[in-house]
């Protein structure tokens, strides 16, 4: 009896032992939840407030700030991160094949749903829409900037080119249905800026040109305005959506976008980057562009071809509020993943 107090004795000393490791370790995260909220949320919070009240008491007029952003601030913050980033060949087909993959994944998603909840035609396009334009522009880079550094920026970047010709064909597809025209779509794209930003700056990195110093610092202090002025555009944004009542469908069709968007994304994303074997900061970036909350685009598109417009309102707006609390912890679970 003696003999097996003794033997047991160690083991009982080793459990107490990894208790209090992992109670120490349960510390450590929360620590770490707590201060990226105060260094990631905290900060993009502040201009979204601000948006929130200029909208509230001063009626902002988002239009030209929209016009300013879409034309001038995105092709110059994309242009800047793409002539500088360190970005490989490998990096470049990775992002591509894990975007194109996770749209057609979380599309396949909104499907299939959409027919277990018997919706119909237009929330099923709502919920497609929720499911799949998530806000990677306004929100993400601002998010990644803050959370990754530079270094995770220049990589977001490519990400948000892919989606912004995503949006600007599918996208349309999705809300249109039977109205989509291949042709519109194309040239929806090639009417954006961006995209010639983006041509441009792959010419200055194959040629070898070097920008005069005054062209690369007043293109470096147009890119340097894209965060505020996109997070004030957001919380105005948010400002103006009503959270009207919706119909008993809508509703099966609103938590069921809510689950998409929140839980089922970064799982998603996290199993795509295991596919297709990314790894380290870029599969950081990845998944946490991949998990942001409804873009506003979704709803302008619904309004458009009349894609149950209330229910993409509702999920926009709760979506986003919920972001700022499941971000962070997402952020440190997957930099700890990540070895980031």
């Amino acid at each position: 009896m003696q003999i097996y107090c003794l033997a047991l004795f160690p083991l009982q000393r080793k459990s107490g032992y990894a208790a209090s490791h992992q109670s120490i370790g349960s510390r450590v995260l929360i620590q770490e939840i707590f201060s990226t909220l105060g260094s990631v949320s905290v900060p993009i919070l502040i201009p979204v407030v601000s948006g929130v009240l200029l909208a509230r008491f001063r009626q902002l007029d988002t239009g030209p700030l929209l016009t300013t952003v879409l034309y001038v601030l995105t092709p110059a913050i994309i242009f800047t991160n793409l002539v500088s980033a360190e970005i490989t060949a490998e990096d470049l087909l990775s992002v591509s094949l894990f975007t194109v993959s996770n749209i057609l994944l979380l599309w396949l998603t909104a499907k299939l749903l959409s027919r277990a909840l018997r919706l119909s035609e237009s929330e099923s396009a709502g919920l497609t829409l929720v499911s799949t334009i998530s806000n990677s522009v306004n929100y993400g880079l601002p998010l990644v900037l803050f959370a990754f550094g530079q270094a995770g920026l220049e990589k977001a970047t490519v990400y948000v080119v892919l989606m912004i010709i995503i949006v600007n064909t599918f996208g349309i597809y999705l809300a249109a249905r039977s109205q989509f025209s291949a042709r519109d779509a194309v040239k929806s794209v090639f009417a954006l800026p961006a995209v010639y930003a983006v041509l441009a700056a792959l010419i200055v990195r194959w040629s070898g040109l070097k920008l005069p110093e005054s062209i690369d610092t007043g293109v470096s202090m147009l890119a340097a305005a894209y965060s505020p002025i996109v997070l004030i555009v957001l919380g105005t944004q948010m400002m103006r959506i009503e959270p009207s009542a919706i119909s008993s469908e809508g509703k099966r069709s609103f938590w069921a976008g809510m689950a998409v968007r929140t839980l089922l994304s970064p799982l998603l994303a996290t199993l795509m980057c295991i596919i297709l074997g990314i790894d380290g900061l870029l599969r950081a970036v990845l998944i946490i562009e991949a998990s942001m909350p409804v873009a506003v685009t979704a709803v302008i598109l619904a309004d458009r071809f009349d894609a149950a417009v209330r229910t993409v309102s509702l999920s926009i707006l709760w979506s986003t509020l919920l972001s700022f609390l499941v971000l962070p912890v997402l952020i440190v679970l997957v930099s700890r993943y990540s070895g980031v």
